[in-house]
């Protein structure tokens, strides 16, 4: 069972977000540094041998400062200014709940009231983002051999998976408060007012509404996720990044 230690090094390690990485067989070099310690992946090292002259303790917080290393850096990006407003790939569009009243007030030439709901939206999700640092250290720390035997057999997002199935209904839980809160100071909430205010004078006009919280803390987790299954993808590709002195002597010894 020491196997799911070393081998979940190699999918979540701390690395630059980059989709141009080198190919390179990560399986290959898990199972060679596994064989190296007399480890199979079906098997424990004889004694709890060292891996390169480290003990098992040093690869097992090796592996958690990986985790945590590589969690936090998404929580960081999307948490910044412009984490998500900035960032087509997990910007919050209005929601589609919010179509007819987006084409009537452009009908009206109100379009501008539009586009400052849909930043202040994208400023709310940005101030809510850090409050899943803690969350993922809880998963993290919930982690059994076996969730890491799952996640190195797995498919390239089984880490990111993991974090989903363990996250998903806390960190809502735990973002719908925060996200509450954000949409206020932001001033979201004034914005939706006045955008919904213009829409209902305009006579004849379909009843609407959207649950702003609730899209908020849907969509922040969608990149949240989103981001850390690129991680994910990129360590599978070059285990070779490191960020700390500790992430060096551990996984720079293969």
């Amino acid at each position: 069972m020491r196997t799911a230690f070393v081998t979940m090094a190699f999918l979540v390690a701390a690395l630059p977000l980059s989709q141009s990485m080198a190919q390179s067989d990560w399986l290959k070099k898990g199972k060679d540094l596994l064989d190296s310690s007399g480890v199979s992946s079906g098997g424990s090292s004889s004694g709890g041998s060292a891996v390169s002259g480290l003990s098992m303790n040093e690869i097992s917080d090796g592996l958690r400062e990986a985790l945590k290393v590589g969690s936090q850096r998404v929580v960081d990006q999307v948490g910044q200014t412009d984490g998500y407003n900035g960032d087509s790939k997990i910007h919050l569009p209005l929601p589609d709940s919010l179509k007819k009243v987006q084409s009537a007030l452009e009908l009206a030439g109100m379009s501008s009231m539009l586009d400052d709901l849909e930043l202040r939206l994208n400023r709310a999700a940005e101030a809510a983002a850090p409050k899943a640092k803690d969350l993922f250290l809880d998963a993290i720390g919930e982690m059994t051999l076996e969730d890491a035997e799952k996640i190195y057999n797995g498919p390239d997002d089984a880490a990111t998976k993991y974090f989903q199935g363990k996250m998903t209904s806390p960190l809502a839980k735990e973002m719908e408060p925060v996200v509450n809160q954000s949409l206020s100071e932001v001033g979201a909430i004034q914005s939706y007012e006045n955008v919904m205010g213009e829409y209902r004078s305009i006579p004849f006009v379909p009843d609407a509404k959207a649950d702003l919280t609730e899209y908020v803390v849907d969509k922040g987790m969608d990149g949240i996720f989103y981001y850390l299954a690129q991680e994910e993808a990129a360590i599978r590709k070059d285990p070779l990044k490191r960020s700390t002195a500790l992430l060096q002597k551990v996984f720079g010894a293969q």
